[in-house]
């Protein structure tokens, strides 16, 4: 009797093994360990007798051990609106907290610092307003039609956007706006009411332009109209920034050699700008196959999306794909000069624990819900609308 109860217990334990392993998207892992590791690379080569590797590997493994503890989670439970209401609750309680008790670095209360580990709480709002949305859009994709339910959902993420744009942080606000606008598109939203996001849109920058922002944040969204325009003031650091890319070339100056980011001429190269340290690195070639690996992360998003056992499971993939995808865009985007300078991280390889424990917790959910999963994708319309195909 011993014995077989041994055995059916090994054999529970075994299928729990496979059951695991099975639940991984490992492509989508393989594709993010050598962005992970360029990123050290880089960060490495100017560090000095900075710590900035060392603490990145810790992140990094801190991280992973996350990334596979919620992916055994069932996460069924998330659907419920009381989780979800908690979870929007925090999430104000977390930014506000971040006003009353915030470390304020270069002009801005964006953490909560603990000592050895600096919080940003936008990070993990980020990856709360997809759940919120995802949960509001899959209740409501009948009659997503109706005009009230964007400006319901546009109400969750202005709570959001306000509060972290008063910190001030402006890349943080926008990416929460475009995680935002993203998920109302793909919840099925009529091109008539597109065209009116896109007004009230225009009508509150208008707003915020007169009586909000301020005359820094003014001058880095002129710098995006002409960036040269004042290379030894507003646009100094997105100067730098397009030298160093295009001072890569082809095949890039060899690790250890990007002057640029060596004689500090490029600031925050470890983090906002880490890409153009890479790039000049690097070159033309590495940021090549730097893109596809991207390409790859996101089309593994999008297809553990359309696989979603309900329209929550698919609004969530979808969501956490706009969100990484903003980030890439504008990233790369204000590294080579054609957005403005707004302190936003690139995905697995800029410096800091806390954006890169939110993208595994992120992932890690996503994985959670593969588990249950439907084995065929079921939702062929959305992945095409996601895709642009």
């Amino acid at each position: 009797m011993n014995a077989l109860l041994s055995q059916v217990a090994g054999d529970d334990r075994a299928r729990g093994i496979v059951g695991f392993f099975r639940s991984i998207d490992w492509i989508l892992v393989f594709a993010i360990l050598p962005i992970l590791a360029v990123g050290l690379i880089t960060m490495n080569s100017f560090a000095g007798d900075n710590t900035f590797f060392t603490k990145q590997l810790v992140w990094i493994a801190l991280s992973f051990i996350i990334f596979f503890s919620l992916s055994t989670v069932d996460f069924r439970f998330l659907r419920r609106t009381s989780v979800i209401v908690t979870i929007f609750v925090v999430s104000v309680l977390l930014l506000l907290a971040t006003h009353i008790f915030g470390s304020t670095i270069q002009g801005a209360e964006r953490w909560i610092s603990f000592g050895f580990f600096a919080f940003q709480p936008s990070d993990v709002v980020k990856v709360s307003l997809i759940l919120i949305l995802a949960k509001y859009f899959s209740r409501r994709h009948v009659e997503i039609a109706h005009f009230k339910h964007i400006l319901i959902s546009g109400a969750y993420a202005l709570v959001f956007f306000v509060l972290i744009f008063l910190q001030p942080d402006l890349g943080s606000a926008l990416i929460v706006f475009f995680v935002w606008l993203g998920m109302v598109l793909v919840s099925g939203i009529s091109k008539k009411h597109l065209f009116s996001v896109f007004g009230i849109g225009a009508v509150v920058f208008l707003v915020l332009w007169s009586s909000v922002f301020h005359e820094y944040q003014k001058a880095r969204i002129m710098t995006f109209i002409h960036p040269l325009a004042d290379i030894q003031g507003a646009g100094y650091n997105a100067y730098q920034s397009t030298v160093a890319v295009g001072s890569g070339q082809i095949l890039g100056k060899g690790v250890g050699y990007g002057t640029q980011s060596k004689l500090q001429f490029l600031p925050e190269y470890e983090t906002d700008f880490i890409f153009a340290s890479f790039a000049e690195e690097w070159g033309f070639i590495g940021v090549i196959i730097l893109f596809i690996l991207f390409g790859i992360i996101f089309y593994r998003i999008i297809v553990n999306a359309s696989m979603g056992a309900s329209n929550f499971e698919v609004l969530f993939g979808a969501g956490l794909a706009i969100l990484f995808i903003t980030h890439f865009i504008v990233h790369i985007g204000m590294n080579i000069g054609l957005l403005p300078v707004t302190g936003t991280t690139l995905p697995f390889m800029s410096y800091g624990g806390s954006h890169l424990i939110t993208e595994f917790v992120g992932l890690g959910i996503l994985m959670g819900m593969r588990r249950y999963a439907r084995p065929v994708v079921h939702r062929a319309s959305l992945h095409n609308e996601i895709v642009g195909v």
